[in-house]
């Protein structure tokens, strides 16, 4: 028998896990399978309990109204769209970023800009400034500019703070971790902090893959796009592949995930090195 004092959790009924799935899908590409339902419930639930609403019927109706989209909306992005990064992820990355690219580059080049097009909570970005900071102190001249860019304000809010727990940057090497991260003072309190100096020549801002690009510069030498396409299906794939191309300089770079190709997709990009791909138009 039912404890008539249990406080049922909501959950989506197949309809309404539905029309959010084809809503996510449309406006942002990211497909949503049966098997993230409960993933979906279990997100969405903590922004019933935000808006003080009991139930899906009521969170759906605030979501699409003309208030909700103001309110609301950025934090249902926030809430679907998956974080999951690492400092120096994917290390050959970087490693042909600086033992093959940048010294060529520098030789008829002065500034580089990369455009980090998933920066999630700033992981790569702060990876990229650190190899890039460490090439212009032997290249005198030399300067750069990141832009990173995200679907969730959120998590952009956690980049541009470059607070990390101090496990998370375990990887990097010890004189680097001297030279551009500042430990909490509260040794209770394990984190590190990025510094000043690496926090410079960075600009974030807010970003749907899916939706304009018209106020992204097209004079990138380099793009990364890494553990993104994995979300989207092939249709939507080519669709971005073909949007970021446009927003690179003639000969420049495009970086996926170890586990991402452009196999079967129609875009101007010759493969050069596993997952490192150059503009050829």
């Amino acid at each position: 028998m039912a404890n008539p004092n249990e406080v049922l959790t909501p959950k989506l009924t197949p309809a309404q896990f539905n029309r959010l799935g084809q809503y996510i899908h449309t406006n942002y590409g990211i497909q949503m399978p049966e098997s993230k339902k409960v993933l979906l419930e279990g997100r969405l639930q903590k922004r019933l309990k935000a808006n003080k609403l009991e139930n899906f019927t009521e969170y759906i109706e605030f979501l699409f109204s003309n208030e909700g989209k103001t309110r609301e909306l950025q934090h249902f992005i926030d809430a679907v769209s998956t974080n999951k990064t690492d400092f120096y992820r994917e290390p050959h990355h970087f490693k042909f970023l600086t033992e093959e690219y940048l010294p060529e580059f520098a030789r008829s080049n002065s500034r580089i800009k990369i455009w980090s097009a998933a920066a999630s909570s700033g992981e790569e970005i702060y990876t990229l400034a650190i190899e890039l900071r460490e090439f212009m102190e032997e290249h005198k001249g030399f300067s750069y500019e990141i832009l990173g860019t995200d679907i969730s304000a959120e998590i952009l809010q956690r980049a541009a703070k470059g607070i990390y727990e101090e496990k998370r940057v375990e990887i990097i090497p010890l004189h680097i971790k001297r030279k551009y991260l500042l430990k909490s003072k509260d040794r209770n309190n394990k984190t590190v902090k990025v510094s000043r100096i690496l926090q410079q020549n960075i600009r974030l801002k807010t970003l749907n893959l899916m939706g304009s690009l018209a106020g992204i510069p097209n004079d990138f030498d380099i793009i990364f796009c890494r553990n993104v396409l994995i979300y989207f299906n092939r249709k939507v794939q080519e669709k971005v592949i073909n949007a970021l191309c446009t927003k690179l300089k003639p000969g420049g770079f495009i970086f996926l995930g170890h586990s991402e190709s452009i196999t079967g997709i129609t875009a101007p990009l010759k493969q050069i090195a596993p997952t490192i791909y150059k503009y050829t138009s």
